[in-house]
This record gives C-alpha cells, structure tokens and sequence, in this order.
C-alpha cells in the first residue's frame, strides 16, 4: 500500500512539475522563417520597449540604437538606450558563437556569462545582470526570448526575477534599419 502510494505521489509530483517546466528552443525547431542571430544582429538596429512590474505596471519606457558588427563567430553589439525620463544607459556585448544553435555573451553589467540557444525562429538567452536600484546594485535573472517576424522585425519578452521571484519583464520590438 505504501509503495503503491509514493508511485502515485511521484506521478502527480512529475505531472505537476511537467506543468511548470519552461519552454525550451527546441521547440520552435520548425518556425519559420530561421533565425541566424549572427546575420539578424548585423549592422544598425532600431528597438522600443518598457518594462511592466509583477502587477503589469508600466514602469519604464525607452528605445534603443544598436550597431552590431561580426568577425567571424565573434560579434559586438552596441546597445544605446534612452528612456522616456530622459536618462541614458549604454551596453556592449561580446558575443561569441560556440556551436551552431549556442551562443556566449559578456557586457561590463552581466555577471559572469549569457548563455544562448537558437532554434527555428526563436533565440532564448539566460543571464544575471547587475542592477543599480536606489543606490545598491541587484543581481537579477533574466530569462530572454526573441522571436523572428520576418527579415526586419523581431520581438522580445524578458522575465527578470531574483530567487525565483518573477520581479517583472521587459517587452521590446526591433526593426533592422
């Protein structure tokens, strides 16, 4: 009787945690059209986007620039922001292409690496970015995922979260100039 109560537990715990499980780059394998994020993220960018708190509260607003450039299976993406206040903000990644459908990213505000996969249209990057928020800086999680519209528009939906707290997201469009 005991065991045949711990299976059942462990099938409801595992059909449970299958639920929750988060979507994987795999899965997009087969959209279209195919996202070469070294070819995608090739020369000047233009993005607008916000970022809504847990609630969905619009906290920020801004657009960014980019100019992105690769040598090889190493690229540079330089991101210009300016947010609706007024304020600026500039990162640069150094992108490094590690294998077919994975990708390596450093910027002076990531803590360590972003790893990334690609598959079919999508691009899912996960990373820790240090946050400054009223005079202490944050590690926070970020769980990123483009999407390619067509050969000009992509769109992105970050989740950022610390200690698995969803904290709120960041919405972006970008359109190749």
């Amino acid at each position: 009787m005991a065991t045949a109560f711990a299976t059942a537990a462990l099938v409801a715990l595992s059909v449970l945690l299958s639920g929750c499980s988060a979507p994987m780059p795999a899965q997009y394998a087969a959209e279209r059209p195919v996202l070469d994020p070294t070819r995608y993220f090739n020369g000047r960018l233009d993005a607008w986007g916000m970022f809504q708190d847990r609630f969905g509260n619009v906290v920020k607003r801004f657009t960014v620039e980019m100019n992105c450039r690769w040598e090889g299976d190493t690229g540079t993406l330089e991101e210009d922001f300016l947010y609706a206040d007024g304020t600026r903000e500039r990162r640069v990644w150094a992108l490094r292409k590690v294998a077919p459908d994975r990708f390596i990213g450093t910027a002076s505000d990531v803590v360590g690496e972003a790893v990334g996969s690609v598959a079919g249209n999508s691009f899912n990057w996960r990373y820790t970015l240090a946050l400054p928020i009223d005079g202490r800086t944050w590690h926070v999680d970020f769980d990123d995922w483009m999407f390619l519209i067509d050969d000009q528009v992509m769109l992105n939906r970050a989740v950022m979260s610390k200690f698995g707290i969803r904290l709120g997201e960041v919405t972006l469009s970008f359109t190749k100039r």
